[in-house]
């Protein structure tokens, strides 16, 4: 297997989705496929994105994905070719890489920090890139590296709308932070942003009603004052579906919706069917007659546990459902299979390999270097372009 080339994805992007479900055999897997490592299912991942796509195409809604996820110039392009505007990262480092198949770039994270400013300069010189603040302090430091450098940074003021992360959360800061990007020579005001990150799928509407109001009264009084919003970003994939219950959205950022994983089922956005990410893992022990030890540990898997069950495991076997990864060293990873498992002599044996689907995606791609594009056929290995990029 060899590393695919940037300039030679689009065949890959011509790939229609066949009318069937993904196989996941280990059968149709090589033999010499190492482990552990990430395989990710070509047609679910072009599917996946297809889906949230047609929505924001229906509800009129903008698309600008998030690259967090992927990390991916594969699937940036997956994206951008769907129809996404733009897209959105969190680092500059990221920026710079997705600049190769996108000149439409937000920076969805304050680019503060003299190292980051100069980078940001540099990059602006040649593509179209906003940046998410909510401050003054962040703006005057922008405009102040912007006029040195004669480039023009685009802004979006960062509302808090309940996560109680980032953002203003006062109407009048959020205002005079608008007003002061929308009077400087190097800045635009675009608009406004938020994560709306403490709604979960089937918040009832009161919960929206609250996400909305706590939009809409700012882009409201900023109107009244002559500042144009033409923007209003938002969204997570928890929420990306029901967006348009939030009337004021007009662009939403999802992420984690191109691969899916174990948050996102068990938090009911969408099946084990969505799920194009899994983790090939090879047993290397077998302790117990009822535990194995596999080659995925944290630095595969992510120590994170689920959001919607914590006491549920670090990952789930989709063709052991009952049984549960208990305990994750940097190596190592322990799981526990059921009575019936064991009873019946379903537990695995030392070089079996086995599925595991992590529980959040997001994460284990960052973990690794390269992971496997598996067209329902074959595997085709890919960098993950953006890993590890901190800056």
């Amino acid at each position: 297997m060899v590393f695919g080339q940037v300039l030679n994805l689009n065949a890959n992007l011509n790939h229609k989705a066949r009318e069937r479900t993904m196989d996941w055999s280990l059968q149709n897997i090589p033999a010499d496929q190492p482990t552990p490592s990430i395989i990710v299912s070509t047609e679910i991942a072009e599917q996946n994105v297809k889906r949230m796509q047609d929505y924001c195409n229906i509800r009129g809604l903008k698309l600008r994905p998030h690259t967090k996820t992927h990390k991916s110039l594969w699937a940036a392009q997956l994206q951008m070719k769907a129809g996404a505007v733009g897209l959105t990262v969190a680092k500059v480092g990221e920026a710079e890489v997705m600049s190769q198949v996108c000149r439409d770039i937000f920076i969805a994270y304050p680019a503060i920090g003299q190292h980051r400013m100069s980078r940001l300069m540099a990059l602006a010189k040649n593509v179209d890139v906003s940046v998410g603040i909510d401050s003054v302090a962040a703006a005057e430091q922008i405009q102040s590296a912007a006029e040195l450098e004669g480039v023009k940074i685009g802004v979006l003021v960062d509302i808090d709308v309940g996560f109680h992360r980032t953002g203003i959360h006062d109407a009048s800061k959020a205002i005079e932070v608008a007003k002061y990007v929308a009077s400087q020579s190097h800045l635009t005001l675009r608009g406004v942003m938020c994560f709306p990150g403490h709604i979960l799928p089937n918040a009832d509407d009161q919960a929206w009603e609250s996400y909305e109001r706590s939009l809409s009264d700012i882009i409201r009084t900023l109107q009244q004052k002559g500042i144009s919003v033409d923007i209003v970003s938002g969204g997570s994939t928890p929420t990306a579906m029901e967006s348009h219950r939030n009337r004021v959205l007009n662009e939403i950022r999802p992420g984690t919706y191109i691969y899916n994983d174990l948050n996102e089922v068990r938090l009911g956005v969408c099946g084990f069917e969505h799920v194009a990410a899994r983790v090939l893992a090879t047993v290397v022990s077998k302790p117990e007659p009822n535990k194995v030890v596999v080659d995925a540990g944290s630095k595969t898997l992510s120590s994170d546990r689920n959001a919607a069950l914590p006491d549920s495991g670090f990952g789930y076997l989709p063709d052991y459902p009952d049984a549960k990864v208990v305990r994750l060293s940097e190596e190592h990873g322990e799981i526990l299979f059921s009575d019936i498992d064991t009873n019946s002599g379903r537990v695995p044996e030392v070089g079996d390999r086995i599925w595991l689907i992590p529980n959040h995606i997001c994460v284990c791609i960052n973990l690794q270097n390269q992971f496997y594009l598996h067209d329902g056929h074959s595997l085709s290995a890919l960098p993950v372009d953006a890993r590890g990029l901190l800056v």
